[in-house]
């Protein structure tokens, strides 16, 4: 983790490129829709998920792309499989929190806020957060492997985010009406994650060998 740290702040390209397509997406959406009129909140709750799917997609992307073929041999010599790869998921877990509370402040502050319980949509973002980066770091980590590893990572990462992506539409529409609804998909939100980081420590040393 720490590595990580020092890498992107001496290369702060990767970075302030995450951050600018969190600003431009949401300038386009305000000069598409509320110079038209005041966006539904159904059409805005999909557009901000719409804009950290991708956003995670292009973060978490680099996490092993970045990383050379001789570089992950110097590492096979120092360090288990499973550390590498539970720290490059709280690595990326912490980026897209940092990036997703950017993007739903910056969201809101420009589109409007209509959300009704703004302590429980918060929560539902930071655990979308966790739940995209523990998925699409394993998802880097095989991309990575293989030949065109960049058009292969979102191929491979859709499928596996959307039913995580369905659980944090539902509970973020239950926090945007303000409904005491059940806290079934929060539950079902850390279950996935937690299974996720399960199979990424029990398969990926079978990767780190290939």
């Amino acid at each position: 983790m720490q590595k990580d740290f020092r890498l992107e702040w001496r290369q702060r390209s990767a970075l302030n490129g995450m951050l600018l397509y969190v600003g431009s997406t949401v300038y386009v959406c305000y000069l598409s829709f509320v110079r038209g009129g005041q966006l539904p909140a159904p059409a805005w709750n999909a557009l901000l998920w719409i804009i950290l799917l991708f956003t995670a997609i292009n973060g978490v992307a680099k996490s092993f792309l970045q990383e050379s073929r001789g570089r992950l041999l110097y590492y096979y010599t120092l360090a288990r499989p499973e550390a590498v790869i539970l720290a490059k998921i709280a690595y990326n877990t912490l980026l897209l929190l940092g990036l997703g509370m950017v993007a739903f402040g910056a969201y809101a502050l420009v589109l409007g806020n209509p959300v009704q319980d703004v302590p429980r949509f918060t929560l539902v973002v930071a655990l979308g957060a966790v739940g995209f980066a523990t998925s699409l770091t394993l998802i880097s980590g095989i991309a990575a492997k293989a030949a065109n590893s960049n058009t292969l990572m979102p191929v491979l990462g859709f499928p596996v985010v959307i039913p995580i992506l369905l659980q944090l539409i539902k509970a973020a529409k239950n926090a945007l009406d303000g409904l005491d609804a059940s806290p079934q998909p929060l539950y079902m939100l850390m279950g996935l994650s937690l299974l996720v980081v399960a199979v990424s420590y029990l398969l990926y040393p079978f990767l780190w060998r290939t």
